[in-house]
């Protein structure tokens, strides 16, 4: 039996509906793009949704048009796919890391708090596996520090937080999502940021093409021939109607999708429940997950043997992840800030365990996964 990680959840009505805007003439940036945004605003409660190339460019853009810059600092958790920090990179500014709660494996308020200084120019805050964050403590953390909260969301599309699904810009005004095949909803690649700034909107619509005045669309559909401007330098950051075509399909899949993830992460929270050695993590009161990530922590293990047990699952058939990266500990982060320590992070990095969860996974590829990991710790 082989049993990958994740697996996207793909039919024929995503077929179809690419095939139907490939025979349409138009394949890039254009009216799908402007009907997947509007129908994401929905699906989220955002008042402005655009729709960009991934989510790191989606980063990017949203600390842009705040102003980030050089000899700024951004404080972020080292605890994260490393485009969380490269973004900040990007524009010239400093990653600053607080470390994480390791109840939740998200940003610490408390430790947040700590790192504010007077260059700090926005806090980064990610939804770790789709796991909302304290957005409350840091939402307020970040107006008493007179600086704007941003949350990474990429994981986390359908998750909700105190009765709100993230995205809904209660907390923050920019918020950006991943359309990765290892997330919930794929278009193969993309991304989304959802803003309640009908400024900050049009600022990210004319930067993510080229800082050009009117867009390929607007200028098909005009009557009159239209001479188009750069009015500041943008980038290539733009999503296609193909992409665009999945999404819609996805969009309409998410509900039930979120519930089957739910119910296979629910059974194996009741099967791994009496194991001594696994910890698993409790959604709490305030919050509802999506599972785009079941993670299970090994009690008192070594990156070593955690890598060990892995290679046995693997020898089963069975696909694994190590834990969340720790940026810090990574050599593009090393050669520049030097080694730094956040022993939280380093501590889940090398104790959790990505185990497979997809939509179609059958039981009795559940149950293989969970003897295989209970005969790797034996």
């Amino acid at each position: 039996m082989k049993i990958p990680l994740a697996r996207p959840e793909v039919g024929e009505e995503e077929v179809e509906q690419v095939a139907a805007t490939i025979r349409s003439g138009w394949i890039t940036q254009g009216p799908r793009t402007a009907e997947f945004e509007n129908r994401f605003t929905e699906s989220v409660g955002a008042s402005h949704a655009v729709a960009v190339s991934s989510c790191t460019t989606a980063l990017h853009l949203s600390l842009k048009v705040l102003g980030v810059g050089h000899g700024d600092e951004v404080i972020v958790s080292p605890h994260s796919f490393i485009a969380s920090a490269n973004a900040i990179r990007y524009c010239g500014a400093r990653p600053v890391f607080a470390d994480i709660d390791p109840v939740t494996l998200n940003m610490d308020a408390r430790l947040t708090a700590r790192a504010v200084t007077p260059r700090t120019k926005a806090i980064l805050v990610i939804h770790q596996v789709g796991r909302p964050a304290a957005l409350e403590k840091l939402s307020a953390l970040a107006t008493a520090s007179g600086v704007p909260l941003v949350e990474d969301a990429a994981c986390a599309i359908g998750s909700e937080y105190k009765g709100m699904k993230i995205g809904a810009n209660r907390y923050s005004r920019l918020v950006c999502f991943s359309f990765h095949p290892r997330k919930i909803v794929s278009t193969g690649d993309g991304g989304m940021i959802t803003t309640d700034d009908p400024l900050l909107d049009q600022r990210l619509r004319l930067l993510r093409q080229h800082g050009m005045s009117v867009n390929d669309l607007q200028r098909h559909q005009s009557t009159k021939i239209v001479q188009e401007e750069y009015l500041e330098l943008g980038w290539n950051y733009r999503l296609t109607d193909l992409q665009a075509a999945l999404g819609l399909v996805q969009l309409k899949r998410l509900p039930g999708m979120i519930r089957r993830r739910r119910e296979i992460a629910s059974r194996y929270d009741r099967e791994l429940v009496g194991q001594s050695r696994i910890q698993l993590f409790q959604e709490p009161p305030d919050a509802i997950w999506n599972h785009q990530t079941y993670l299970v922590r090994i009690r008192d293990t070594s990156a070593s043997e955690r890598d060990q047990i892995m290679q046995r699952m693997l020898n089963e058939g069975v696909s694994t992840r190590r834990g969340i990266m720790s940026i810090h500990r990574e050599p593009a982060y090393v050669s520049r800030f030097g080694m730094q320590s956040f022993p939280e992070s380093e501590r889940a990095s090398d104790q959790c365990i990505c185990l497979p969860l997809y939509t179609q996974m059958l039981e009795s590829e559940q149950d293989h996964v969970i003897a295989s990991l209970i005969r790797a710790l034996a």
